[in-house]
């Protein structure tokens, strides 16, 4: 079966921003106008077509992130609208991981915003090909050229702008497309669904050649023939300045700047003209890349239906209809639904049930799925997010999905046994969707602990547990993700040797634990020279380690930032075991922890305020009282925004407090930037607490 679409025509393309920048008002739009959908649900009234879920539509944000096919002037377009709040970043991290390009759009009078930093350095992260839509130009306060400058500076990218606004707030009308040197006028009657091109008005005609003059000189620089003509005053054609634009887009080397409204229907056709134009399809980026689990060299395969089939799992949810649906993004070849896959990650066949194309939370069943396609599934019961399926005579390893750590947890209980195993089995459906939220039992309590990144997620969790499963759950105040680590070394010599008649057990460890660099993680160095301790008990020595630092040792929360060197040791012949050697290391490194000056850490939250100035004082102060640091103020138009980092701790209940100080004029947005070391006479306290909870 031949594939419908070609796929130089294929865009598989997101929308990423901070929250309430308009990233699901413009998907609606480009819905509408491909002709997915016909009529234009509003996030405001709860009928977008992409907030799908219940607490979305409550809420008028974005929780999960929602994929949909669309087509434009023969182009196929695959749309994944992700979140904006950074409790959800785990739906913009793996939604990235498969894309070929981004949209990122950005609030006119906010610009870029915290969670849009965040969102770009994932996107850098897998170096994803943007366009930048600067929106909401009719907003009071709307200023094109500050988030111009914006981008430039706080993200260090470069900006091309490829429009300029004609007018701003109630006047916004068009803008000036400086690749045609045309304008563009909205028709304000039809709420600018109807458009009409004029020439370029006097009052504007030297700031568009001002800008169309910048374009021309940042396109030289990728292009030595346009840099030929640009110099010798030559005409240059449209259809060169597009190439070289879709060049520079494609390599990183710029980002091409739109504006408009999606809300009022300014500037969205013009935009996704710049997706099909500038942003790469699959055979525009180099191939993927992974390990042959065979020889573990490295192995690439091309997006072309003849190379062997190797996907990559970026998202299971639970359908109450089918069950377990994942999606994947095909890299390379083809295939069929009904046949046989390999998960190379788990190491087993799975049969590749039905395949759908998704439209939010509504399924096309199609029979073939092709390289460079975003599908679903159902069938693969044992494939979760960051798996790679592939041919199983032809097996490959892609690299996985990178997340980050939970930084906030709670209780959770019912009230009769009945609805404990219903809490059991939906708690582990959750957590196969979300890969930040985890679950676990208190192994002294049998408490059940949920975590995931911030009061947000885990509220959403609840109300989820409430009405997809009908489980009422009680829970604790939330309380905060605290780490361990040493700020000194220490040497131990442990050997760990019980007789009780019949085989003992022997295990003799010498080890030295060193404080790692913040943010490492976990470091082990095997340096047994002569056999010391045989090869096949070192992984159960790295192994016993690692199950200490889960379980905490010092106050009984998680170890991280450690370096373990094995020096020494020895071993029996008779009474040596993998075991013997685990718990030999578990005890060791247990014992030399407490010796190496252990300290707690705290997650550290990056806050930006935006408060009007006659409340400057009282929010700055009450910043202060909650541990934190005011790192920056700026003014804007009656506003202070205010660049702090606080304690996560300290932060709970925050929303209210500001509502309070400020008459609800204040608004705020917060992300994780880092773990750091808590006061010693707060982490004497919370060390307290700990081992009073834990009686």
């Amino acid at each position: 079966m031949t594939r419908k679409t070609p796929i130089h025509l294929v865009r598989n393309i997101g929308i990423m921003a901070h929250i309430d920048a308009g990233k699901t008002t413009l998907s609606e739009r480009i819905l509408y106008y491909t002709g997915k959908s016909y009529k234009l649900g509003e996030v405001h009234d709860g009928q977008a077509t992409m907030d799908w879920m219940k607490q979305e539509q409550e809420r008028g944000i974005t929780i999960t992130s929602a994929a949909t096919t669309c087509f434009w002037k023969n182009h196929r377009i695959n749309l994944i609208d992700t979140p904006g709040h950074v409790d959800f970043t785990v739906e913009v991290e793996r939604s990235l991981r498969v894309l070929d390009g981004a949209i990122a759009v950005f609030c006119a009078v906010g610009g870029v915003e915290p969670q849009s930093e965040t969102v770009w350095r994932q996107s850098d992260k897998y170096s994803v090909p943007k366009l930048a839509f600067v929106n909401k130009m009719d907003r009071f306060g709307a200023d094109f050229y500050s988030v111009l400058k914006n981008i430039e500076t706080k993200l260090g990218s470069n900006p091309v702008p490829i429009q300029i606004p004609i007018g701003k707030e109630d006047y916004f009308l068009g803008l000036i497309d400086l690749v045609k040197m045309e304008a563009v006028i909205y028709d304000d009657e039809s709420y600018g669904k109807n458009f009409h091109i004029e020439p370029i008005p006097d009052d504007m005609k030297e700031l568009a050649d001002k800008y169309r003059l910048t374009m021309l000189e940042k396109l030289a620089e990728i292009d030595d023939h346009l840099l030929e003509q640009y110099l010798s005053e030559e005409k240059i054609e449209e259809s060169k300045l597009i190439s070289v634009l879709r060049e520079g887009t494609i390599r990183n080397k710029i980002i091409p700047v739109m504006c408009g409204s999606a809300f009022k229907n300014k500037g969205v056709q013009r935009l996704i003209d710049a997706v099909v134009n500038f942003l790469p399809s699959p055979i525009d980026l180099p191939p993927i890349c992974g390990h042959d689990l065979n020889t573990e060299d490295k192995i690439c395969r091309k997006p072309e239906d003849t190379e062997p089939f190797a996907a990559l799992a970026f998202k299971v949810m639970t359908d109450k209809h089918m069950g377990k649906l994942v999606y994947f993004r095909v890299y390379s070849g083809r295939m069929e639904a009904g046949s046989y896959v390999y998960n190379s990650t788990k190491g087993h066949k799975e049969r590749l049930g039905r395949i759908f194309l998704m439209h939010a939370n509504k399924q096309e069943h199609i029979e073939v799925v092709h390289s460079g396609d975003i599908v679903a599934a159902v069938g693969l019961r044992n494939t979760y997010t960051g798996d790679t399926i592939c041919e199983e005579g032809r097996p490959i390893l892609l690299e996985a999905i990178e997340f980050p750590s939970p930084v906030m947890s709670i209780k959770v209980a019912v009230n009769n046994s009945a609805d404990g195993d219903k809490l059991t089995t939906a708690l582990v459906k959750l957590s196969e969707e979300d890969p930040t939220f985890t679950v676990e039992t208190d192994q002294e309590t049998n408490d059940i602990i949920i975590s995931g990144m911030g009061e947000l997620h885990l509220e959403i969790i609840i109300d989820r547990l409430q009405h997809e499963f009908n489980i009422k759950a009680e829970t604790s105040q939330p309380q905060v993700a605290y780490r361990e680590t040493i700020t000194s070394a220490h040497m131990i010599d442990y050997k760990h040797a019980k007789q009780s008649g019949g085989r003992g057990q022997y295990g003799h460890v010498v080890m030295e634990i060193i404080p790692a660099d913040p943010g490492n993680g976990f470091e082990f160095s095997n340096e047994i020279v002569g056999g010391r301790i045989p090869k096949e008990y070192i992984p159960a020595v790295e192994k016993g380690i690692i199950e200490a630092m889960k379980r905490g040792i010092y106050a009984k929360f998680p170890v991280v930032d450690v370096k373990v060197r094995l020096i020494d040791g020895s071993y029996h012949t008779v009474d040596s075991s993998e075991m013997a050697f685990k718990i030999a290391a578990m005890d060791g490194f247990k014992k030399a922890f407490m010796k190496a000056d252990p300290v707690l850490l705290e997650p550290i939250m990056s806050v930006e305020i935006n408060v009007p100035e006659e409340f400057l004082g009282d929010v700055v102060g009450d910043i202060c009282s909650r541990r934190g640091k005011i790192l920056g103020m700026e003014p804007k138009m009656g506003f202070q925004i205010i660049d702090a980092e606080t304690p996560l701790s300290e932060m709970f209940g925050y929303a209210t407090a500001i509502r309070s100080l400020t008459q609800g004029r204040a608004n705020y947005s917060m992300h994780f930037e880092r773990y750091s070391e808590v006061p010693f006479e707060l982490g004497q306290k919370i060390f307290k607490e700990r081992m009073e909870s834990k009686k």
